[in-house]
């Protein structure tokens, strides 16, 4: 019980006499130091008190669509830990193979002592029909974060995704090339329909018609075969490079440019978005967009943590400037290689 008690404390930056006097019921612990106490019990799976033992921290939902692409865990993890500073509890509701959908974890959280969601990358759509009514009835506190979909009534969090093409862009063009293509999820989903914004609004400010740079871009879904598939359509297109919706995508160019024979970045440059997990050790080295994960959860536990104290909530988007990481993934177009007109 002593290393508990020890965990207990650091966790709520309390001396350890306090925790033990917290479980001894004593009545000499001011109330917030108290509670500061038992939710450190709840976040590190320690049984309260008996006499505490009905006041139990409430859960917040981290809903994501899937833990395959790298980006989402970095988003649960940097999500979760401030969740536990807080003293919330968070559930990671994903869908599994089994079956398990958004749905049925949003019905689970219905049943319990829920404080709120935070989406990520998903649709709202998908807790279903039914649920999503249950959690407007009973104002359940909720905040978006690159969402799928539209929705302007909720709190938003995203990273500026017109923003990061049209730097990506700035930096190919700025090394000589001049077909360069956009490979992005499927239309309707609100990330690509901004990174698409971006990608026309650049070749508008230079007097290119939408009829030449349309057939340089690509949907495809969120998986490295499909990005393999797709980029042989824009290479038709005599793209030199491609600016990517996610790196997962980016990685699926590269291995669709290969299986044509094409080097990167000899043949085709690759930008990717999201600087997820050892894009800095594949090869090549991929450039890409890095979103501030770390600030964008901040944010968003923040509004949340907000909303939860209040009960009301600010609907609007905030938006988050990426950053883009330069490596081997991308450089002058060869020489060798001609541009159709």
């Amino acid at each position: 019980m002593t290393m508990k008690v020890v965990q207990v404390a650091e966790f709520a930056g309390v001396s350890q006499l306090t925790v033990r006097r917290v479980l001894n019921g004593s009545p000499s612990v001011a109330a917030a130091t108290r509670e500061r106490v038992l939710r450190a019990l709840d976040v590190l799976g320690l049984k309260r008190p008996a006499g505490a033992a009905a006041e139990r921290s409430p859960l917040v939902g981290v809903v994501v669509p899937d833990l395959q692409n790298p980006v989402f865990p970095s988003f649960v993890e940097a999500l979760a830990g401030r969740l536990n500073k807080r003293g919330y509890v968070p559930v990671l509701c994903t869908r599994t193979a089994d079956g398990v959908s958004e749905a049925n974890y949003v019905e689970m959280l219905l049943a319990q002592n829920i404080g709120g969601i935070v989406f990520v990358g998903s649709s709202y759509a998908d807790v279903g029909a039914e649920q999503g009514a249950a959690l407007k009835e009973r104002q359940v506190p909720m905040v978006m974060v690159n969402v799928a979909d539209e929705n302007a009534d909720l709190v938003q969090i995203a990273a500026d995704d017109t923003q990061a093409v049209q730097q990506a862009m700035l930096h190919l063009e700025g090394m000589g090339h001049e077909r360069i293509g956009l490979l992005v999820g499927p239309s309707g989903h609100v990330p690509s329909v901004r990174k698409l914004r971006g990608f026309a609004q650049f070749w508008q400010s230079r007097g290119v018609e939408r009829g030449r740079w349309a057939s340089w871009v690509g949907h495809s879904l969120f998986a490295l075969e499909a990005g393999a598939r797709t980029i042989s359509d824009l290479l038709d297109q005599g793209v030199t490079a491609v600016v990517c919706g996610s790196d997962t995508l980016a990685l699926g160019a590269i291995r669709g440019a290969r299986r044509r024979g094409l080097g990167v970045p000899e043949n085709l440059s690759v930008v990717g978005f999201d600087d997820s997990a050892f894009m800095s050790a594949v090869d090549p080295p991929l450039t890409t967009c890095r979103q501030p994960v770390a600030a964008m959860a901040e944010a968003a536990i923040e509004a949340l943590d907000e909303q939860i104290r209040s009960r009301q909530a600010v609907p609007g988007l905030t938006l988050f400037q990426a950053e883009l990481i330069v490596r081997s993934s991308t450089a002058r177009p060869s020489s060798g290689r001609s541009q159709p007109k």
